[in-house]
């Protein structure tokens, strides 16, 4: 995922944007041209808009966030999608309209049409068409985003100085390269025809450091100068290279400042760097030099999960912290609220797993690390067992903010992610009830599939567990029931399941612990009729 998101600065008319602050997607505009030199202009054309757009005040939702979400959906950045595609995209980005169009070149002018398409009701407004000559490319793009937000950029951003042409073409091409080598020289030429191209070092730090070359990633962000409009989001950029460098006493240095400047600033912003992301990684150095020394992990990480409740990232490390600290009822806290809300995450099972093991839940814990074994298969990789820890804890897993406006990137993934959570409880739902259904006509065996696809699609399903551990029960599986019963009363604590526990304890012949679940039951439901059954039986 490249940068490209800050701003430099005759047909009939179409409606306004609908709101100068509804978010807006621009999409690489279309072409029936075949000539590879023009390629470029179908992402340079939604680059040109989007700018345009943010110059007039309107919220246009920036290149990384729209290169986010296609990865996300899996789309291709290049080809042409449908319509209905386009607006399917713009809905789970949180977008009221969506801008398409298309362009032609015609000797030495090009010819540019747009369309503004209400998301809410699929409008397709009247075209706009700007022409004029290819040298005047920002000028032609510039005038047609005006017409599409009838409104006009204010002096400071008329006024801002735009990269030659051949400059800005090298940098889009950068953007657009399909491998990081041809990213990296195209972008290395801008800057050579433009120096003061601080945009394209930007995206060249990102190329460098996704290559993993992160001296050179630090030499992209450190050469753009104190004072420049980009600076802060390049010093950030410099902190997180010089904290992958394990140059630790720089990167919290450089994150520390710019976080006393976002302190000054309005609304915890310091010129698109969020205070969340600073306080994540000044934890995510303290983690790595394993010091308190001006703050604790513990402590940045709360402040960075104040900043952004929704984060799960944060919310992770918060977990992974405690757990660190030998803080099991922090590390359990916070690590089951991030998995309520990705559950999953496979790091997360297997830091809770590691929680509950040390708190004598085995079976709970057996569940988790089945759970993050069947997400991801790295663990024996990463485990780190030293002799006689009660508390093994893998080392590395804390994670990094690269993106410093985290709040606006994180509104993008939940607005994607989001729907597909809820179709997944949906279907879980689904086979729960199915499940329920079949219980009650005694299926068992249909039964348990039912539920088993009910757990695997939401692991905390506590009625799902609930009927599992009741169908051992009935087939005379007690201890299978002990498992799940746990398991359910783990993820929500019922009478129903005390009571059920109590009973599954009892056919063991422990009637010490099934009294003790039935009087918790009790405790719950004081008027739980099964409960006051199974004590009757146990006395």
């Amino acid at each position: 995922m490249l940068l490209g998101a800050a701003v430099w600065g005759g047909a009939a008319a179409p409606a306004p944007l609908q709101h100068p602050t509804a978010s807006v997607l621009v999409v690489p505009f279309e072409t029936t041209q075949t000539e590879a030199r023009f390629y470029w202009l179908s992402e340079a054309s939604a680059v040109l808009i989007a700018d345009g757009l943010r110059d007039r005040g309107v919220s246009a939702i920036t290149r990384t966030e729209r290169v986010r979400a296609f990865e996300r959906l899996h789309l291709p950045m290049s080809g042409v999608l449908t319509r209905a595609t386009v607006i399917k995209v713009a809905e789970l980005v949180g977008a009221g309209e969506v801008i398409v169009g298309s362009f032609k070149v015609e000797g030495d002018e090009i010819v540019v049409q747009a369309n503004s398409v209400r998301v809410d009701v699929g409008k397709l407004e009247p075209p706009v068409t700007e022409r004029g000559p290819l040298k005047d490319l920002f000028g032609v793009y510039d005038r047609l985003a005006g017409r599409l937000s009838s409104g006009a950029a204010s002096a400071d951003q008329a006024a801002r100085p735009r990269p030659p042409l051949g400059a800005f073409e090298n940098f889009i091409k950068g953007l657009v390269a399909e491998n990081p080598a041809s990213q990296a020289t195209f972008l290395e030429t801008a800057i050579q025809e433009w120096p003061a191209f601080d945009r394209a070092r930007l995206a060249l730090w990102e190329v460098r450091s996704d290559q993993g070359d992160h001296p050179a990633a630090l030499a992209a962000a450190s050469s753009i100068q104190p004072g420049a409009r980009l600076a802060n989001r390049a010093a950030f950029f410099a902190a997180v290279s010089e904290l992958r460098m394990q140059r630790y006493e720089e990167a919290f240095g450089g994150f520390l400042k710019l976080l006393e400047h976002s302190k000054k600033a309005s609304e915890g912003s310091s010129n698109g760097v969020d205070s969340g992301a600073l306080y994540n990684n000044l934890a995510v150095v303290q983690i790595r030099r394993s010091s308190s020394s001006g703050g604790t992990a513990t402590y940045f990480l709360t402040k960075a999960t104040e900043a952004e409740p929704g984060n799960p990232d944060y919310m992770f490390n918060l977990g992974y912290a405690y757990l660190l600290a030998r803080d099991q009822n922090g590390a359990n806290y916070w690590l089951r609220e991030m998995l309520r809300r990705d559950p999953t995450d496979a790091d997360a099972h297997y830091l809770l797993a590691t929680v509950l093991q040390a708190s004598g839940s085995a079976t709970e814990a057996g569940r988790e690390k089945d759970l993050a074994r069947q997400l991801s298969s790295r663990y024996e990789d990463i485990e780190r067992r030293p002799a006689g820890d009660p508390l093994p804890v893998p080392r590395g897993l804390e994670r990094i903010q690269t993106e410093p406006d985290s709040a606006r990137t994180l509104l993008t993934d939940q607005a994607i992610i989001g729907p597909a959570q809820r179709e997944q409880r949906e279907l879980a739902s689904f086979h729960l009830e199915r499940g329920r259904r079949l219980f009650e006509r005694e299926q068992y065996t249909d039964a348990m599939s039912e539920l088993r696809r009910a757990v695997y699609l939401s692991p905390y399903e506590a009625q799902a567990h609930l009927l599992i551990g009741q169908i051992h029960l009935r087939a005379g599986r007690p201890a299978d029931a002990i498992d799940a019963l746990k398991i359910s009363i783990w993820s929500a604590d019922t009478a129903a399941a005390r009571v059920a526990l109590g009973e599954a304890y009892l056919k063991t012949g422990d009637s010490a612990a099934a009294r003790k679940e039935v009087e918790r039951a009790l405790t719950l439901d004081p008027a739980s009729a099964d409960a006051k059954r199974l004590l009757a039986e146990i006395k």
